[in-house]
Order: C-alpha cells, then structure tokens, then sequence
C-alpha cells in the first residue's frame, strides 16, 4: 500500500478531472490531507523513514505515559518531550518521539518474553531505522546488600536468565544441596557446567564486544562501551532521602551498604519469578558465578534483560540494529532479602510495586545518569 505523493495530489491535471467527479476528490483529498493509502499504479510505495539516534528502553509504566505516578518510562516522556505517540504492529505500547524523530523511547515489559516480542516488531517496522541508533536501556532492579544500597546505578556487563535450569523443590533436595537448582547439563548440583559440551566457558570469551553463549543465557554486553559509560558517571551524586537510609542502616553488617548509594559495575540476574529472601539471594549469588565461570559479579536483579538483549542480537544479525551499540543501566529500588529480625514474606510485604522504599530516587537516578549518556549520543 503506498501513499499518494505529494507531487500527485499537487498536480493540477488531476486537480481538474477530479473537479468533474466530487465523491473522487473528497476520497483523494482524505488520501492527500490525513496519509490514508492506497494502491497506485506504477507508483513505489513512499514511507516517511525515521532514523533515531538514541532509543530508551524502558519495561514498565504504572498508569498514563505523562501526569500521573511515574513509571520508568515518564521522566523521559516528559523531559525529553517525547510529545509524538507512534502505533506498531505487535507492539503493546505506543512508541514515544520527540519532533525530529532523533530520540525514541519505548516501554517492553514484564519479564523476559514481551521484551523481546516487542523489539522485534519494532525492527520490523519499516517506519524506523535503528542501523546506526544507540540504545539504553534502563529501569529499577532489586539489589543484594551484598553488593550495594537502594539508590545505587549499576552499569551492567552481563545479563545471566536464570530461569534457565533444572529445579528440584527445595523440600526434596539432598541434603548436602544449597538450593534446589542445577545447569541444565547436570544431573547432581556439583556436576560441572558444560558436561555435554554445549555451554561456553566464559573464560575464554575474549575482546569486548557484545556476546552470547550458544543457549543465550549468558550475555555479554559492550564492555569497552560499558567501561566508557561508567567513568563518564562515576563521580555523579545519588539522592539519598531519610527513608534509604533507615533502611541501609538496618543492614549495618552487610558489605554493600557502608555508604550511601553510587555509580557503580556490576551484572545482572533475569529472571520471570520476582524472588526475595536470602536464600534466594545466595543462590543468585552462586548462579551467577557459575553460568559465568566467575568472571561476573552479581549486581541487580530484574526480570527483562535476557529477552531485550536476545532481540538486538536478532535484530543485529538482520543487519537491521546493533547490540554492541547498547548500554544496560540498572537502579535499585529495593533490597532483595530482609535485614536482621525480618522475615522474607515481612519484608515482600513491605516492598511493594511502585512503592518501594527507593522507588522514586531510582527512577530520578536513571534519568539523571541515563541522560547524560544520552545527551553525548544526541549531540
């Protein structure tokens, strides 16, 4: 279907001969004036390409895009003016642009699965072209007190699914196990990975580009790209309100949380289940040493990164984007176990989806730090 082109709608010839035939110029006119489509003989079809020089990937708004309780996605709307809403085919929120069509900005979640739909039907939209585009994507995470505090920016270098796995319900494990997971590959906990030579030793990965395993449960990110990012933002100051700090004092005994929230590295576990405990948070903390050979260091936890990064390989490999051109940045809003005297199911409680304790400084930081990055890509 192609639309009428300007030089035809314009052409005075057929001006005149639908002057002869009312009902054909009142369609025409709609054709010309609202970019309706249709067939033409002999004519290609003209579509207006957008080429965005940043796109902001976001997994999650809690009501309307601007003017409500934000979610990731609304600070960038409405600072950025993101004003122009674009429908796409298979996708489940509008795409959001500024006048020149230079930054974009799109909301893809829950979990894994939706994000990676959604930015493959973004690729094939033939209304965008994202070859030469740089991507953020960014959103609040969960974070181990292990590693650091609410409020902390954690540039990520891996993104591990941890949903890839065998599970044993952790009331019927051996009693020798720490938890009730193995790899796929294993038959006992203490088996090694790769036993049927199928996952990549993350070891031996050299370079810094983007990269996966041949599962695509372990992914690679941009690390010079990633490395570039971080000393840009290092020094940036975090907001750290009186409620934060409650909270990171209670877990005074804890390695990552002496001082207050900061830029910082560190990977990511994605997974569908939204987990919490520390239980949990040990077997994250074991998972993610073990799907990467222990080269990567837990940073947040989250439920989207897997699918995201999967799509711009995809994509990538289309010749239609470019993962190595792709920034992860998580904040955390929230701890992923109880403090001292506080039960896992007491603390869920506590922390609730769009309230938790660090929810709106985390989304402040991801704009903040975010927007710097950007704002280097925009000029």
């Amino acid at each position: 279907m192609a639309k009428l082109p300007e030089e035809l709608c314009k052409a005075s010839p057929m001006r005149n001969t639908w002057s002869f035939f009312p009902s054909l110029a009142l369609i025409a006119a709609g054709f010309c004036s609202f970019g309706a489509y249709a067939q033409v003989a002999g004519v290609k079809p003209v579509i207006a390409v957008m080429q965005p020089k940043v796109v902001v990937v976001t997994y999650f708004e809690v009501g309307e895009d601007t003017g409500d309780r934000p979610g990731e996605l609304q600070f960038w709307v409405e600072r950025d003016h993101l004003d122009r809403k674009i429908e796409v085919p298979g996708m489940t929120r509008a795409v959001r642009t500024n006048a020149a069509g230079t930054e974009i900005a799109v909301t893809v979640g829950p979990g894994n699965i939706k994000p990676g739909v959604n930015l493959m039907a973004l690729g094939a939209d033939p209304r965008f072209d994202l070859r030469e585009s740089h991507w953020l994507i960014n959103g609040i995470a969960g974070i181990s007190p292990a590693d650091g505090t609410v409020g902390a920016a954690v540039w990520t270098d891996f993104v591990v699914n941890g949903d890839l796995a065998k599970e044993i319900d952790p009331r019927e494990t051996p009693v020798t196990w720490s938890d009730g997971f193995l790899s796929l590959d294993a038959t006992m906990q203490g088996d090694t990975k790769g036993g049927a030579g199928w996952e990549d030793d993350v070891r031996r990965w050299s370079g810094d580009e983007a990269r996966a395993n041949r599962r695509g449960n372990v992914i690679r990110m941009n690390l010079a790209l990633m490395r570039w990012a971080y000393e840009m933002t290092k020094e940036m100051e975090l907001p750290e309100d009186a409620a934060m700090k409650r909270l990171r004092i209670q877990y005074k005994d804890a390695a990552g949380t002496k001082d207050g929230p900061k830029v910082q590295m560190g990977a990511n576990m994605a997974t569908e289940i939204f987990w919490h405990g520390a239980k949990m948070d040990a077997w994250a903390h074991r998972w993610m040493a073990l799907e990467t050979d222990g080269v990567a260091k837990l940073g947040t936890t989250a439920m989207n990164d897997s699918g995201t990064m999967l799509a711009l390989q995809a994509l990538t490999k289309q010749g239609k984007a470019d993962w190595n051109k792709a920034l992860l940045l998580r904040t955390a809003s929230n701890f992923d176990m109880p403090p001292a005297g506080v039960t896992a199911a007491e603390s869920l409680a506590s922390e609730k989806h769009g309230s938790y304790t660090a929810y709106i400084p985390a989304l402040e930081s991801a704009y903040a730090v975010g927007e710097r990055v950007v704002g280097e890509w925009m000029k």
